[in-house]
């Protein structure tokens, strides 16, 4: 077992806090102070046909879990399941990221703006985001005719 002095010593535990607490020397302090700190990462994947074949089974399951605007969004497209299945998909990473899973799926909206879309919270995952000091969620969404995949940086 090595103590946590020794791995001091060697470096390794002054890298990982410098990275994220210290900026370099040759950076710009208020650069490094823009960039946000990782609090939490999630990731999620669904298969658009099963996400498909639960929309058509169950009727009012994209009203139980999207917010009237993503549901606009989602509807307006060619190919409306992949873009739900996008949106869900985030919603799964944005609980994993807060470290709370998804229960109230209304309560993480996926937001589009210029850029990459945003988590905006309200509620239970509001109120999480705020105990750990969570200023804003990123997410990185990507799909195919097969699968939607999402990834949430909680910062």
């Amino acid at each position: 077992m090595i103590s946590l002095p020794e791995v001091a010593g060697a470096g390794f535990f002054q890298i990982f806090v410098g990275i994220s607490l210290f900026p370099p020397r040759h950076v710009n302090a208020a650069a490094w102070d823009a960039c946000g700190v990782a609090i939490g990462v999630g990731i999620d994947a669904i298969e658009v046909d099963r996400f498909a074949a639960a929309l058509a089974r169950r009727p009012r399951l994209a009203e139980r879990c999207f917010t009237e605007a993503e549901a606009a969004y989602c509807q307006s497209r060619a190919f409306p399941p992949q873009h739900f299945a996008a949106r869900f998909a985030a919603k799964e990473a944005v609980g994993k990221a807060l470290g709370i899973g998804m229960t109230r799926w209304r309560e993480v909206e996926v937001v589009r703006g210029r850029g990459a879309p945003v988590a905006r919270l309200s509620g239970r995952y509001a109120a999480r985001a705020e105990a750990l000091g969570v200023t804003r969620v990123l997410i990185s969404l990507t799909h195919s005719r097969t699968d939607a995949i999402a990834v949430a940086l909680a910062e």
